[in-house]
């Protein structure tokens, strides 16, 4: 069973051991991107990294402890963490906020590099292992925690309203398609995903609001205060907007 006990990690503090750390980081998430993480074995990570024998349980405390690694490492790589807080912090309209994440989003999916994050993500989606919980509560619940935020005052509802949960999960689902689709998808059966990425940005904002105007008239309290009419109003993008979407598609958290 995966443990996220990950104490050995801080006997790596040296720069040297840092740069193992990382190395190990690397090719594990190769390693399992090509095996999955049934047939991966420390041995073949520890050889392909140049690292000793005994790198994986010093630094990661197993090989268990350095999947989580790699899961939480791959989900980065697709949005970090930090890029979506610093959209949601920036001053502007709350629709913008969501263009920028939108727009970072679509920048990374249609990127042309070929990232071990997608095919390690993809394998744990369809064959979980008990190192999903560890994706759930380290990767992603942080980054729903942002988005709610965001979604909570362009709907003007509370967290904890099912409204702005289920709208939340249907807005960034197609985004995680997008993110995780064959690139085959976007250059031969669908090219319009990829030929024209502000097109597609204006067009998940245009299904984005629509969506989130209907939740918030069928889940605002009666009576309840509606959403400024800025809201949901079509406008372009704001510049500040613009920058902080360059920002989501900068490197992952980690540098691999």
């Amino acid at each position: 069973m995966l443990s996220s006990t990950r104490h050995p990690a801080a006997r790596s503090g040296s720069a040297h051991g840092n740069a193992t750390r990382q190395q190990l980081l690397a090719v594990a998430g190769q390693v399992f991107a090509e095996r999955g993480y049934a047939d991966a074995t420390s041995k073949e990570i520890c050889a392909r990294a140049g690292a000793n024998a005994a790198a994986v349980n010093y630094h990661f405390g197993g090989r268990e402890q350095l999947y989580e690694a790699v899961l939480i490492e791959a989900h980065q790589h697709l949005v970090t963490l930090e890029a979506m807080q610093q959209a949601a912090a920036m001053d502007c309209a709350p629709r913008d906020k969501l263009r920028a994440v939108l727009a970072g989003i679509v920048q990374r999916a249609v990127a042309p590099d070929a990232h071990w994050a997608t095919r390690v993500l993809v394998r744990e989606l369809l064959s979980p292992t008990a190192g999903i919980s560890a994706l759930a509560q380290k990767a992603v619940a942080p980054k729903v925690r942002v988005m709610m935020g965001v979604v909570s005052d362009i709907l003007g509802l509370p967290p904890e309203s099912p409204g702005l949960q289920r709208s939340l999960f249907l807005l960034m689902g197609p985004c995680m398609a997008l993110l995780l689709a064959p690139p085959a998808l976007r250059s031969e059966v669908l090219p319009a995903l990829a030929n024209e990425p502000a097109a597609l940005v204006d067009d998940m904002m245009c299904y984005a609001e629509a969506g989130l105007a209907a939740i918030a008239r069928r889940y605002r309290p009666a009576g309840g205060a509606p959403a400024p009419a800025s809201t949901f109003a079509p406008a372009p993008a704001s510049k500040r907007a613009s920058k902080s979407a360059s920002k989501l598609v900068s490197k992952p958290a980690s540098k691999l």
